[in-house]
C-alpha cells in the first residue's frame, strides 16, 4: 500500500472531511477522484487508525461512507481489503459498520467482476468476520455485516462460503446457532429469512442445509417468549417469500404452529402471531399438493377451537383468527374446506361479519367473507362446490334470520348506512355475493343497495369511489350475465347500473357543455 509523499495537514483534512461527509446532495465521480487527489483513501484510513480528538472518527467514517457509495469510491475498495478487514476487527462499532458497508459497497457495485469482488473476500477471510458482526456487533453493525452478507450470497462463490457442504463445518450458520446466546441466534433466523428471499436456489440450498429446523427449535421453546415471538416474526416474514411454503411445508412447523394455537397457557400475543402465519401458508391453492389434508384440518380446526372459546370477545387474537381465515379461503380449495366441514369453520367469520360489537372484529371478518366469496378470485373460480356453496347461502340466511333483518340484503343495506371503512368492505362483500345467482336477486330487491352503489356522491374518497364503482360493476356484470332481463323492474335496474359504470368512479356530474356568462363590468 502506497505511503503518504508528504506529512498532511490533519485539522485541514478533517474540515475538508467534514465538508464532503455533510454535503447534503449526491457525489459525483469526478467530485469523489477530486478529493481524493487531495486526500488518498490510505491517508483517510491511517488517521482513522489512530484517532485521538473526539468527533475525528465520526467526522471520517462520514467521509469514508460518502465516498463508498458512489461508484468511483467503491471501485478502489477492491485495492484496500486489508483496512477492511482491520476495520471488522476494530474496537469501534462505528468502524465495524463502516467496513460492513464497504463490503456491501464493494460487491453492490461489482456487476460483471462480483466473482472478482468474491475472490477477494475469500482471500482475506473476510466473512467470519462479518458474521462475528452479526453475532456481537450493537444494532446497526448486526444490520449492515447482514446486508453485506445477503450481497455476498447473490454469488455462487459466497453461496458456498455461508453453507459449507460439510454441516458440522464451524462456520455453517447451524453449527453457529448451536453455541451462540438468544439474542445471537435470532439474528442468525434473520439472516435466513433475508437469504432465503433472494432466489427459489438459494432458499433451496437453505433448505438442504436444514436451517430450517432452527425455526422449529425456538417456536418449540416455552421458556423464553421474546426469543420465540421474535423467531414468529421472522417466519411470518419467511413465508411472505414467493418460494418460501413449498419447503416450509416440508417441515414440522404447520403442525407446531396448531399445537401453540391449541395451547390456551400459551400467550396470545405468540398464538396471534401463529395463526397469522398458518393463514399464510395455507393461502396459495398449490400448496394443497404439498401437504396431507389431515395436517390442514389439524390447522383448521385449532383455528376453531380458538375461536370458539373466543365467542362474545373483540381481541386482537379473534381479529387475527378471522384475517387467517379470509387468507386460507382466498383459494378456492381453501375456501371450500371452510365451508364444507360438519362444523364448517366459516361459520365464525359470517356470524363476526353481520355482529356490529366489536367494530375492529366486524371489519376483520367483513374482508375475511368477501375473500372467502371469491372477491379476489377471477370469474371461473369464485363460485365453490355446491355443497359449499350450500352451506354459504343457509348461513347467511340464517344470520339474517336471527337478526332484525329478514333477508341478507338487509344487513348488507345496514353496513352500506355506517362509516366510510364499514362501507368499503361491504363494497367488496356484496361484489363477491353478487355472483351466486340468489345473492343477485336479493341485493337487487332492495332499491336503497343499488341507489348507493350508483350515486357518485356516496362516496368522497378515492379508495371509497373506487370500492363503490367495482361493486357497482359487479353486479351489473352478474346481472347482464344472467337470464332475468326480461323481468322490467330488473331491466330498468341493469340499465341504472350500466350507466353508473360508465360514468366510472369518479365523475359525478354528467358532461355540461361551457356557457358563457355576461356581466356587468366594473367600473371605479
Amino acid at each position: 500500500m502506497e505511503e503518504p509523499s508528504q506529512p498532511v495537514d490533519v485539522e485541514q483534512l478533517l474540515e475538508a472531511a467534514s465538508d464532503f461527509g455533510h454535503y447534503p446532495g449526491a457525489h459525483s465521480d469526478e467530485f469523489v477522484k477530486e478529493f481524493l487527489d487531495r486526500y488518498p483513501l490510505h491517508v483517510l484510513f491511517s488517521i482513522l487508525q489512530n484517532v485521538g480528538e473526539p468527533g475525528t472518527e465520526d467526522t471520517l467514517v462520514s467521509c469514508l461512507e460518502s465516498i463508498f457509495r458512489t461508484n468511483f469510491g467503491a471501485s478502489l475498495i477492491r485495492n484496500y481489503v486489508p483496512y477492511v478487514r482491520a476495520g471488522l476487527l476494530a474496537n469501534s462499532e462505528m468502524v465495524n459498520c463502516l467496513a460492513c458497508r464497504a463490503v456491501s459497497n464493494l460487491l453492490e457495485k461489482a456487476d460483471e467482476d462480483l466473482e472478482t469482488a468474491v475472490q477477494l473476500i475469500v482471500e482475506h477471510d473476510i466473512y467470519p468476520l462479518l458474521m462475528k458482526c452479526l453475532l456481537d456487533g450493537n444494532e446497526l453493525v448486526a444490520a449492515a455485516s447482514l446486508d453485506a452478507i445477503k450481497n455476498l450470497a447473490k454469488s455462487p462463490k459466497g453461496i458456498n462460503l455461508i453453507f459449507p457442504p460439510n454441516i458440522n463445518e464451524v462456520t455453517h450458520l447451524k453449527s453457529t446457532a448451536a453455541r451462540c446466546s438468544s439474542l445471537a441466534r435470532v439474528r442468525i433466523l434473520s439472516l435466513v429469512a433475508k437469504l432465503f428471499s433472494l432466489s427459489d436456489s438459494v432458499a433451496s440450498v437453505i433448505y438442504n442445509s436444514d436451517l430450517l429446523t432452527l425455526f422449529e427449535v425456538e417456536i418449540s421453546k416455552t421458556n423464553d417468549m421474546l426469543t420465540t415471538l421474535s423467531a414468529l416474526e421472522l417466519l411470518y416474514e419467511l413465508a411472505e417469500s414467493p418460494h418460501s411454503t413449498k419447503f416450509l411445508l416440508k417441515t414440522t412447523l404447520l403442525q407446531l404452529l396448531a399445537s401453540m394455537i391449541s395451547n390456551s397457557n400459551v400467550d396470545p400475543a405468540l398464538r396471534t402471531r401463529a395463526v397469522l402465519i398458518t393463514g399464510r401458508l395455507l393461502s396459495p391453492s398449490e400448496n394443497y399438493t404439498l401437504i396431507d389434508e389431515s395436517s390442514v384440518k389439524t390447522s383448521l380446526m385449532a383455528i376453531d377451537e380458538r375461536l370458539e372459546s373466543l365467542k362474545g370477545q373483540h381481541t386482537d387474537e379473534c381479529e387475527s383468527a378471522l384475517e387467517a381465515l379470509g387468507e386460507i379461503g382466498s383459494s378456492m380449495h381453501g375456501a371450500e374446506l371452510l365451508l364444507t366441514s360438519p362444523a364448517p369453520v366459516a361459520r365464525h367469520v359470517v356470524a363476526s361479519a353481520f355482529d356490529h360489537h366489536g367494530k375492529g372484529k366486524q371489519m376483520a371478518a367483513l374482508h375475511a367473507l368477501a375473500s372467502i366469496c371469491g372477491v379476489d378470485r377471477s370469474d371461473d373460480k369464485k363460485l365453490l362446490t355446491n355443497e359449499a356453496e350450500d352451506c354459504l347461502r343457509r348461513l347467511t340466511y340464517e344470520m339474517a334470520a336471527n337478526s332484525s333483518k329478514p333477508t341478507p340484503s338487509g344487513l348488507l343495506l345496514s353496513l352500506l348506512r355506517q362509516e366510510p371503512e364499514m362501507r368499503l368492505a361491504a363494497y367488496r362483500l356484496i361484489a363477491a355475493l353478487v355472483a351466486r345467482p340468489w345473492s343477485l336477486l336479493d341485493v337487487c330487491s332492495k332499491m336503497d343497495i343499488i341507489n348507493i352503489v350508483t350515486d357518485p356522491h356516496t362516496e368522497t374518497t378515492k379508495n371509497g369511489m373506487d370500492a363503490r364503482h367495482l361493486c357497482c360493476t359487479a353486479i351489473s356484470k352478474s346481472l347482464a350475465g344472467s337470464n332475468r332481463l326480461s323481468d322490467p323492474t330488473l331491466a330498468a335496474i341493469a340499465e341504472k347500473l350500466q350507466e353508473a359504470v360508465r360514468r366510472g368512479p369518479y365523475l359525478a356530474k354528467r358532461h355540461v357543455e361551457a356557457k358563457p356568462i355576461v356581466v356587468t363590468a366594473e367600473r371605479f
